[in-house]
């Protein structure tokens, strides 16, 4: 029988969430030997967008300990020495395989055990992979993904290898497009694919779509739109050299990324808690149905305040804000005090050559494009302004000061009556000002 070890609280799952929570637990206070975080990385908890922004830049490249959370946020770095200061035990390249939650009990894929009074479940997302749907080939060398700092670490190799080569990115959101433009700035020559009529279809009208579209074509990317990538060819060494498309065509490819997507990592809990939306149920307190259980980050579906409905977010933003919020409730559970209900206003935001959005809010209703959005102009400015029942809902800028971006999350939070859309385009940001 492993010996069990034993702790008050316990996190699974060591990225941007259960970094953030490890901060708040110091704040609010916490004995040594209380808090464990246990993680299937071999590193400390790390600001996980920086992967696919400066830590893939060869020339100028971001490395850790540079962006060990919280850095993100302008924060302490949590360096490795950090977590032994505070006696919180950081167990690394450690995965949990089995969680029994009626008798708290936890297991590893190397044979420990471990109880726990309270769990956190931070276990985020994994990627989809072109095998998960039987590609032929999906499993040549040079084929990467991008979620762990091991990924980046072998993509940054092979830029190396392949310097100057030719680059695939299947998938046009977020991972496609600051990939490819992350590709770009490193002298590789890049193809974009993706099965859409434009990029970013979850959040981008095909307005917003065409400045990025035209943008990154001016900068020499191609885009293939309307098509997925059907098969690999490879040559004798298992490389990737040719990305088959299922509209028949072939492209040269040295290095091909992969970006159609997350899967949140839930199955540890199946049968065990209430599920919604594909991720783990919660309260405004990121509680589960199961007492001394709680679910924070990409895994949570939480009660959204500002729109009345269950909501699952994959983003940083929320990874950060939950983590804090979960460990503020179960301290104030302890202490038999109460707390203000989790009340996010959605936000994501997305960095690639010299541009910079951000988009607040829900982006639902009849969008209202304001601003000079001429991708040639030497600094562009444009947004749109999303209008539900006549009052507006989301709002989006490329190139906002930040007053600007103030601005709009303003909008977004306050969701103000718009007399009319005409209106409200000619106004643009400075509707912002009327509030």
């Amino acid at each position: 029988m492993a010996e069990e070890k034993s702790f008050k609280y316990v996190i699974i799952g060591g990225g941007v969430a259960a970094g953030y929570a490890a901060k708040e637990f110091v704040k609010q206070g916490v004995n040594p030997g209380e808090l464990a975080i246990i993680s299937k990385e071999l590193v400390p908890p790390y600001e996980r967008p920086a992967l696919s922004k400066g830590y893939i830049n060869l020339e100028n490249k971001a490395t850790l300990p540079g962006f060990y959370v919280c850095g993100g946020t302008g924060g302490e770095r949590q360096f490795p020495q950090w977590y032994q200061e505070k006696g919180i035990e950081l167990i690394l390249g450690t995965e949990i395989v089995k969680a029994d939650l009626a008798s708290k009990t936890l297991f590893s894929n190397d044979g420990q055990v471990f109880k726990y009074q309270t769990l956190i479940a931070a276990t985020g997302s994994t990627v989809v992979r072109l095998s998960d749907f039987g590609v032929q080939g999906a499993d040549a060398k040079n084929i990467f993904y991008l979620r762990e700092i091991e990924d980046a670490d072998q993509l940054v190799s092979a830029m190396e290898a392949k310097e100057k080569g030719k680059a695939v990115v299947v998938g046009g959101g977020y991972i496609g497009l600051e990939l490819s433009a992350a590709l770009r700035v490193n002298n590789l020559d890049v193809t974009m694919v993706y099965p859409g009529s434009w990029c970013m279809p979850r959040l981008f009208t095909g307005e917003i779509a065409s400045f990025y579209e035209t943008y990154y074509a001016n900068k020499g990317i191609k885009i293939v739109k309307g098509t997925v990538a059907a098969g690999f060819n490879t040559n004798s060494n298992g490389e990737v050299t040719e990305v088959k498309l299922k509209d028949g065509r072939t492209l040269e490819a040295d290095i091909v990324i992969v970006g159609v997507g997350g899967k949140p990592l839930t199955s540890l809990f199946k049968d065990q808690v209430e599920e919604d939306k594909g991720g783990i149920k919660t309260d405004g307190f990121l509680k589960t149905s199961v007492s001394d259980v709680y679910a924070i980050g990409d895994v949570a579906t939480f009660p959204m305040k500002l729109y009345g409905e269950m909501r699952r977010v994959e983003h940083v933003d929320h990874a950060r804000k939950s983590a804090e919020q979960a460990v503020k409730a179960i301290k104030a559970a302890e202490e038999g005090k109460s707390i203000p209900e989790y009340d996010y206003l959605p936000y994501f935001y997305s960095r690639a050559f010299d541009l910079s959005w951000q988009f607040y809010g829900d982006n639902d209703g009849e969008p209202v494009l304001f601003g000079d959005n001429d991708p040639k102009s030497p600094k562009p400015k444009f947004g749109t302004f999303w209008v539900k029942e006549g009052r507006v809902v989301g709002a989006f800028l490329e190139g906002g000061t930040p007053y600007e971006n103030k601005g709009i999350a303003k909008v977004a939070r306050e969701q103000p009556l718009v007399e009319s859309v005409d209106v409200l385009s000619k106004e643009g940001l400075s509707f912002t000002n009327t509030l």
